[in-house]
């Protein structure tokens, strides 16, 4: 039997990308000494909220997800980021993995909402994301009687603090100054309509004018 230990070593944008993701580089540690012929490797990432204080403005822009902070001490929880797999080829000892962490910055998405809620500016005790890495998959040995196939087991894990400006500057590279909201077509259609009418030159400055003509109008701060 193997004996295997995950330790994340950075979590950092993958450059040349053409979609954004981050490279999370992993130092896996086999210490029996067994061959490893190869490895199917998957992994859970989930980010663990309740490990990192909050600002008030953080608080504010966390509202929509846990409530007012008097009710974060039963809705503050772990909740899943994403799924994602690699390929390990063989090594005896250790082996040091890239994973890739496939990202969006859709705010229909939990994690989106929640790392566009951080503050990078509201000091160090603030400025990471604490994530958990939960492996499992399958790990293929050699010995001299052939290949051997057993489970990864399902307590391997590792936690670790990604710095948030690794966030920011992901997506600044892929969408700076800018952000994603899904509509549904109806909407859509509507505000296209809206913006023809007006003779306006993108959907943003629609948006623009009619949050315009509501403070105007006194229905939004």
């Amino acid at each position: 039997m193997t004996e295997l230990a995950f330790d994340v070593i950075e979590v950092a944008p993958e450059k040349y990308a053409a979609t954004p993701n981050l490279l999370a580089g992993l130092r896996i540690t086999e210490s029996t000494g067994a061959q490893v012929h190869a490895m199917v490797l998957n992994c859970q990432i989930r980010i663990e909220p309740q490990r990192r204080p909050y600002s008030d403005d953080e608080a504010a822009g966390l509202r929509d997800m846990f409530g007012p902070r008097d009710q974060w001490s039963s809705s503050v929880r772990p909740f899943p980021w994403l799924h994602t797999a690699t390929t390990v080829p063989g090594f005896v000892g250790t082996y040091d993995a890239a994973l890739p962490v496939p990202c969006t910055y859709d705010f229909e998405v939990t994690a989106s909402k929640y790392l566009h809620a951080l503050d990078q500016a509201a000091g160090e005790q603030h400025a990471a994301v604490p994530l958990v890495f939960l492996f499992s998959g399958t790990i293929f040995t050699r010995s001299g009687d052939g290949i051997h196939v057993q489970r990864i087991p399902w307590h391997c894990e590792a936690s670790h603090d990604m710095p948030l400006q690794v966030w920011h500057d992901l997506i600044a590279q892929h969408y700076p100054d800018s952000g994603w909201l899904r509509l549904e077509t109806s909407t859509m259609n509507q505000l296209l309509r809206y913006k023809a009418a007006k003779g306006l030159t993108s959907l943003d400055a629609a948006v623009t004018l009619l949050l315009l003509h509501d403070r105007e109008a006194g229905e939004a701060p």
